[in-house]
């Protein structure tokens, strides 16, 4: 249904132990005058290339700030976050917006697509920032809405489709750049059975090509569907298991 999404497997700087993501000792703390929150609490967290890891928890356990972190959407408070390689503490701004733009795919559970713009605008929007030629930014634009089953749909709204179409444009635009990793945040939350499983489909179908996917959820149907599942509570992982 969804097509081929990728030239093959990905490739990149990765660490000695072949991790692309390595966090040791990361806390996040939040403080509003007197009030201080611990959401994360010393997180040792390694991902592989090319594995598909969910992450679960109930509200509230650190889950969304954990991938904040990874995205490069927030920093930690204290430890270090190594993306391939490179200490992430410390970058410049311009530098994050770099990394965030080319190298990392965001899918949000409220799709995050700005609804002024059409479906084809939302997902040209990251080859504007990259510099993409005009001619190149509507091949590959062109080529994702055919792959998540859109083709017809470009022209439309945000608000003239259903809620897994809106979620199709939001992968299309989190594959824009041609990023190796992919983070979702409860991608199938406002979704009904049918759509979610289309979404689940689509996610298992861009780790077969090769995507390094991590997906924030509370449900564990969706996380059984993932190679891995790392879970935590009151900002620490308490277990982290493979697939049989």
């Amino acid at each position: 249904m969804f097509g081929n999404f990728g030239n093959g497997k990905k490739s990149g700087a990765v660490a000695d132990n072949g991790s692309i993501i390595e966090l040791a000792g990361v806390r996040k703390v939040y403080e509003t005058g007197a009030v201080r929150v611990e959401a994360l609490r010393g997180i040792d967290f390694k991902v592989k290339a090319n594995e598909f890891v969910a992450v679960v928890g109930p509200s509230g356990s650190g889950k969304s700030t954990l991938m904040n972190i990874i995205g490069c959407l927030d920093t930690a408070s204290e430890g270090s976050y190594r993306l391939r390689g490179e200490e992430v503490g410390g970058l410049s701004v311009d530098r994050l917006a770099d990394i965030r733009n080319r190298r990392i795919g965001f899918v949000f559970q409220n799709f995050n697509l700005l609804p002024q713009l059409t479906a084809f605008e939302n997902v040209e929007m990251p080859l504007l920032f990259k510099g993409t030629p005009a001619r190149e930014r509507r091949e590959r634009v062109e080529e994702l809405f055919t792959h998540v089953g859109l083709a017809d749909r470009m022209e439309h709204r945000p608000t003239e489709l259903s809620g897994g179409q809106t979620q199709r444009v939001a992968i299309a635009r989190a594959l824009a750049c041609e990023p190796d990793i992919v983070l979702a945040d409860e991608p199938t939350g406002n979704l009904d059975s049918a759509a979610g499983t289309d979404i689940i489909h689509l996610f298992s179908e861009l780790w077969a090509k090769g995507h390094t996917l991590i997906l924030i959820t509370h449900d564990p149907a969706i996380a059984q569907r993932t190679r891995r599942t790392v879970r935590i509570q009151d900002g620490r992982i308490t277990e982290d298991v493979a697939a049989a």
